[in-house]
């Protein structure tokens, strides 16, 4: 398990780096010089994605806390994560191209990031639990 949690946190890493470039040459191609969400994608991908992962290798590595349940926890928050992402991507376009949202569009755009969050926060609790189970 700590090998495949290295490798998830070279993949976010990777995505935190090509969506920090994003944000600056997609900005730069508009002219935009507001602010925007697709600044926050790149550490919440750094962060929630590669930092994350390597905690969960460091743990394994300590508690050998993984499971059967553990895949289905981290495909939870795998999604959260993406999810939030796909939110933020979403309303960080239409700041940059400054589209006037109607209501529904604009609440939806929020829930979607807001679902990714309550997703991610599900599976780091529940993960949590298990390392807890067995850090005592």
């Amino acid at each position: 398990m700590e090998k495949r949690y290295i490798n998830t946190a070279l993949v976010y890493a990777i995505m935190a780096m090509v969506f920090g470039v994003f944000y600056r040459e997609f900005t730069k191609f508009y002219q935009f010089t507001g602010k925007t969400n697709l600044s926050v994608m790149h550490t919440h991908y750094f962060l929630l994605g590669m930092f994350f992962f390597l905690i969960l290798m460091l743990s394994e590595k300590s508690f050998a806390f993984s499971s059967k349940n553990t895949g289905k926890f981290l495909v939870v928050y795998h999604l959260g994560l993406n999810i939030t992402g796909i939110g933020f991507l979403m309303r960080g376009l239409t700041q940059v191209w400054q589209t006037e949202l109607s209501r529904a569009i604009d609440a939806s755009i929020s829930g979607i990031a807001g679902i990714g969050h309550i997703l991610i926060s599900v599976a780091i609790i529940l993960l949590l639990l298990q390392i807890r189970k067995k850090a005592v």
